[in-house]
């Protein structure tokens, strides 16, 4: 009797021990009864509930980990998971990409075997401070390369539970290189504007120092004409500020409506405008805008501008007895049919012209600091209005210029219909009033001034 006893018992002790060892499955099959049978009973009632608990904790394990793995290999940022040997447990698409490990087996390997030089000599140290322990750290370092880059870097601790032994690195990648280019722009375009704003203010402060300090012994002559280069660099001035604050306001993402123009009233209101500063500097003003031009889809005061901007700049550079015209026509292609296509807008001078090397840079907004010709010195800001606002109407600014021989600024608008935009002026069809693309060579032309 007490072999019978001792049996199960022993059988019960080997499964308890089992299933402390994390064996779930085991049971205990022996046909006993009374209290001893309540007993072998409950045993296996238990292993079974503990065998479906472990097997739901997989399953919602499994799923978690499924999730973690999808939302790590979607994000943006780079990401790269070590354990405190510095191997690699995961690296996401976006880590692989800037650390160029497409192709290459790393998971399992030492990390610092495959990083890139710079993020290796940057990383080596901190990286074993961190596994030791240390607080996380951030690092920007530029990947050199066919396409350099810069990247933030930041290394954070993975802590265990009771947030006392150091589990594993993780290290968080930032692709930061159209950041560092736009705040280096800002920099520059800060710097271009504070040099264009210097000048008028010194030249304002030395005159008017001069008047006070030396006004009795200056001729009533000389006294008008300081004080008229005075008025004048003031008028710069602020042509310049204006200039900045309506840059400001276009590119602040403000919507303007478009509507049907006719092009022949923004042309004359701007040779008016401009026509006795032309007659005292002894240069030709004029248009050519077809007859029965029709209607292009547009903003009056927007376009305004644009012709203020071009045709002002076109006066500084004109030489006395020098000609300037405002053309507009349809293109080749739609002078059958001009109601259903595109109209061709020139501002033509027979100025100074424009060198080769600054026609690229005149519509930069961040111009590269060397603003040598005598057109960008101070006209650079408004070519840029002018370009923002034809891309405001789906359009573009091109220019052919020849030293010495003038300059030919000119756009195509798009001819107002009706029926292909909405209430607000926006075009229903993105593709069909887009006209950013670059000429064609072939295709288009400018007629001779």
């Amino acid at each position: 009797m007490p072999l019978i006893i001792t049996s199960p018992i022993k059988e019960l002790v080997v499964g308890v021990r089992n299933i402390a060892g994390g064996n779930f499955k085991q049971r205990v099959d022996l046909p006993f009864g009374g209290e001893l049978g309540q007993l072998i009973l409950s045993f296996n009632d238990m292993a079974e509930r503990l065998e479906s608990y472990q097997e739901q904790n997989i399953e919602e394990l499994t799923a978690q980990t499924a999730k973690l793995e999808t939302l790590v290999s979607t994000i943006a940022d780079g990401a790269v998971l070590l354990d405190t040997d510095l191997n690699v447990i995961l690296a996401n698409p976006t880590a692989r990409r800037l650390f160029g490990w497409e192709g290459q087996e790393v998971l399992g390997n030492n990390v610092l075997r495959y990083l890139p030089e710079p993020v290796q000599i940057e990383l080596t140290r901190p990286l074993y401070e961190s596994a030791a322990g240390l607080e996380a750290s951030e690092f920007r370092i530029t990947l050199t390369g066919p396409t350099p880059r810069t990247v933030r870097t930041l290394l954070t601790t993975v802590l265990d539970q009771q947030r006392e032994k150091v589990k594993g690195i993780a290290i968080t990648i930032q692709d930061i290189t159209r950041e560092v280019e736009l705040n280096e722009a800002k920099s520059q375009f800060i710097s271009n504007i504070s040099h264009e704003l210097r000048t008028p203010l010194f030249n304002i402060k030395s005159f008017i120092e001069t008047l006070h300090d030396y006004g009795d012994d200056l001729s009533d002559k000389d006294r008008q004409e300081f004080l008229e280069t005075a008025n004048r660099e003031t008028d710069r001035l602020t042509r310049l500020v204006n200039d900045v604050l309506d840059l400001s306001r276009l590119e602040s993402g403000k919507q303007y409506r478009l509507e049907a123009v006719d092009l022949l009233q923004p042309v004359e209101q701007t040779l008016r405008t401009y026509q006795l500063t032309a007659r005292e500097q002894a240069i030709e003003l004029g248009y050519d805008i077809q007859p029965d031009l029709p209607a292009i889809w547009g903003n009056y005061d927007l376009l305004l501008q644009v012709l203020t901007n071009l045709l002002g700049n076109a006066l500084k550079f004109t030489l006395k007895g020098g000609k300037i015209l405002i053309r507009a026509y349809p293109l080749p292609s739609n002078i059958s049919d001009p109601s259903a296509g595109q109209i061709r807008v020139e501002v033509a001078d027979t100025g100074i012209g424009i060198d080769p090397e600054d026609q690229a840079a005149i519509f930069d907004r961040f111009l590269s600091g060397r603003k040598s010709s005598a057109y960008l010195r101070g006209n650079w800001v408004r070519t840029i209005i002018v370009r923002n606002i034809l891309e405001k109407h789906h359009a573009q600014v091109h220019l052919v210029s020849e030293p010495g021989v003038g300059t030919t600024f000119w756009f195509n608008l798009n001819v107002y219909q009706e029926q292909l935009v909405d209430s607000m002026g926006n075009p229903k069809d993105k593709n069909f009033l887009d006209l950013t693309a670059e000429p064609n060579l072939e295709t288009d032309f400018l007629r001779p001034l």
